[in-house]
């Protein structure tokens, strides 16, 4: 059996443990299609032979206050176009706008912007990839299953894309 130095026991905190942060609450309370357009662009135009698909997909986020206290609507929208190889010729354009409705408190209000539009979509995004895997295989499609979006690297362009909008207007930057 070794030996182990005894430690005192106390009761008091360790230096920083007093202050108590606040603890973060999220609750996703409702989530729901705001609006949502398919269009089979090969069936109406009859494009010939086995065209190999290109997909393009673009996706935004935005949110607003809702009247609630500390409810936020959050609204992921894409915009997927798929497109022929060889001729760039459109085969399908889905558009979604995905909502979900969050009830969000103990964020400190700095750092609330990059919460809503960051963690929140993550939390809907498999009800996105799944509505968006039905529609185009509902379509006529094979089943569209998006790859993970990083919804952090999109708020950092987003970011970026105000800051240099603001730039060229000659706007100060915040």
């Amino acid at each position: 059996m070794t030996d182990t130095p005894d430690v005192p026991q106390t009761d008091a905190p360790a230096a920083g443990e007093g202050e108590q942060k606040p603890q973060i609450q999220t609750r996703m309370i409702t989530q729901f299609v705001r609006d949502m357009s398919f269009e089979n662009i090969l069936a109406q135009k009859g494009i010939k032979g086995d065209p190999t698909p290109e997909v393009q997909v673009q996706v935004s986020v935005d949110a607003r206050k809702r009247g609630a206290d500390d409810q936020f609507e959050i609204i992921t929208k894409l915009n997927i176009t798929s497109k022929t190889k060889e001729a760039q010729e459109t085969l399908f354009i889905l558009e979604l706008e995905y909502a979900g409705v969050f009830q969000v408190s103990g964020v400190p209000e700095q750092q609330l912007h990059p919460f809503l539009l960051i963690e929140c979509p993550r939390l809907t995004f498999p009800y996105v990839r799944h509505i968006v895997a039905n529609a185009t295989r509902e379509g006529g499609f094979q089943a569209l299953n998006l790859e993970q979006i990083d919804f952090l690297q999109l708020y950092r362009a987003q970011l970026a894309a105000q800051a240099k909008k603001q730039q060229e207007s000659g706007e100060p930057v915040n």
